[in-house]
């Protein structure tokens, strides 16, 4: 079985050569005069686009500023909502919802990893 490192490794590795394979991709595009003029409609359309989005957010007044009063609501809420089960299952009990179908939910996990420190902080901190 690997460790976590020799993937992690792995993980970098592939992410690089995709990243080889993306800016050689776009720049096959770039060169492409039909897919530049492409580009260039689609940057219209959204323009156009977003001012439509505009009128009639404009119109709605009220009842759109309570749409975005929502979504900011529901943002909070979901985080509540996870800062609640990972305090839940830290204590070592389980949880379960259900919703009004009787339908029950199980919390899902994700792992990711973020660059925390330079390499020099992190040599530090390696007991010897």
């Amino acid at each position: 079985m690997q460790n976590a490192q020799e993937i992690f490794n792995q993980v970098k590795s592939l992410q690089n050569e995709q990243k080889e394979i993306k800016k050689e991709y776009r720049d096959a595009l770039s060169h492409d005069n039909e897919y530049v003029q492409l580009i260039e409609n689609l940057k219209e359309l959204r323009e156009k686009k977003k001012k439509f989005e505009g009128f009639v957010q404009s119109q709605m007044g009220k009842r759109y500023e309570r749409l975005e009063e929502i979504n900011s609501e529901l943002s909070e809420m979901k985080q509540m909502l996870s800062d609640i089960t990972m305090t839940t299952l830290m204590r070592g009990e389980s949880i379960t919802i259900k919703d009004e179908y009787d339908n029950l939910y199980e919390p899902l996990y994700t792992v990711t990893f973020r660059k925390t420190s330079a390499k020099a902080e992190s040599e530090q901190e390696v007991p010897q």
